[in-house]
């Protein structure tokens, strides 16, 4: 076969390229990596006894509406990252860090407003080491299912690309915690949820080069 006519075979009956597939990808995997994240956390640690009342609901609120926020701003950016050169259409991804600065700002005034002897009690509480063990534990589910989602495209700044799907696995897995947390503090939340996150996070990033290789 001739070249020429080995070109005109290749671009006949040419179909154009979904380029939302893979977006959708995304928000399928993630999403299937909530539920399975809200069901290892209500199976494996259950919810916390007193959930119904109005303390409880408005730290859950507060709890959510952090992580919540994490995963919508890391998600934008993932969905660019997850296309050959996408890294370039974005900026360095500080917009995420608006969520961790709230909380560590609200947390730095709640301490203001407590005496010193009630501060360490605020920031350790009574789960920390629960909290440390189970977000990441949590997290490694949603993590897998939006690597699976990136190979689905073409990622080329790899690093970036995993430490961003750890850091929406670290935000997921936080709300699913928040569920069972009884741990009530703003000190707490931006400490150990949001410490938490980031250790999510920089495992990502580590972790990238190595999942999403080509």
């Amino acid at each position: 076969m001739k070249t020429d006519d080995l070109v005109a075979l290749l671009s006949t009956n040419l179909e154009p390229v979904d380029r939302k597939s893979v977006v959708r990808t995304l928000y399928v995997a993630i999403a299937a990596g909530s539920i399975a994240a809200f069901g290892v956390a209500v199976i494996g640690l259950g919810f916390r006894a007193d959930q119904m009342t109005a303390r409880a609901l408005m730290f859950l609120a507060i709890k959510l509406a952090f992580a919540i926020g994490i995963v919508g701003l890391a998600l934008l950016y993932l969905t660019r990252l997850a296309r050959p050169g996408g890294e370039r259409k974005i900026s360095r991804g500080l917009l995420v860090a608006v969520p961790f600065l709230v909380i560590m700002v609200l947390a730095a005034v709640s301490l203001g407003s407590a005496p010193q002897s009630h501060w360490e009690k605020m920031i350790v509480g009574d789960e920390w080491l629960e909290c440390l063990l189970s977000i990441p534990i949590i997290a490694i589910v949603p993590f897998a299912v939006s690597i699976w989602a990136l190979r689905k495209g073409a990622p080329t700044n790899l690093s970036r690309a995993g430490a961003f799907a750890g850091l929406i696995a670290g935000g997921v897995s936080a709300m699913a915690y928040a569920l069972h947390c009884a741990d009530d503090s703003l000190p707490f939340i931006a400490v150990w949820y949001g410490g938490t996150i980031v250790l999510c996070t920089l495992a990502g990033a580590a972790l990238g080069p190595r999942l999403l290789r080509w």
